[in-house]
């Protein structure tokens, strides 16, 4: 789990983990021209986030991938941040770590990747961007926490990594 600082995490985030994961993704962008395409091939996992029992089925699905041994890379936010800070997370991803027993790998992105390309322009400009790999959070060091209280330790986490708050 990581933040989302660009359109871009989608490329430095597999140069950053050498091992293969999917991604959860919201639908609507597996119906872009060529990234459709390529995120299908991928594997990743649509999730409509404007419906709750669709979203539940595209945890379903990635919990089937987990318990299978596959990763899932996801972005909590849910959305590029339009500021650069770190924004709200959504509770989805803790649910699905919970339910899978499974380990959370947190990342953090520099704002770099943000100057490089924000949400509110088409612009590149050059950057240099550090991607930070915490300390894996066994399923033992939070099983007894809330997803509220999980949530906001993992965010917390993120945020030291990626220096964004």
């Amino acid at each position: 789990m990581g933040n989302h600082q660009s359109l871009f995490d989608v490329f430095v985030i597999p140069c950053s983990i050498p091992e293969p994961f999917v991604g959860i993704e919201a639908s609507y962008h597996f119906d872009f021209p060529f990234w459709g395409w390529l995120i299908k091939k991928w594997g990743n996992i649509p999730i409509k986030r404007s419906s709750i029992k669709k979203a539940l089925e595209s945890i379903k699905q990635a919990e089937k991938l987990l318990n299978k041994g596959l990763s899932i890379a996801i972005l909590p936010e849910g959305h590029r941040t339009i500021t650069g800070k770190t924004g709200t997370f959504k509770k989805g991803g803790f649910h699905l770590a919970k339910n899978t027993k499974a380990d959370i790998l947190p990342l953090g992105i520099s704002k770099g990747l943000y100057n490089f390309k924000n949400k509110h322009s088409w612009k590149l400009s050059p950057q240099k961007v550090r991607v930070t790999i915490g300390k894996p959070l066994t399923y033992n060091s939070y099983k007894d926490l809330s997803v509220d209280q999980l949530t906001k330790k993992v965010k917390g986490i993120i945020e030291d990594l990626a220096h964004t708050d």
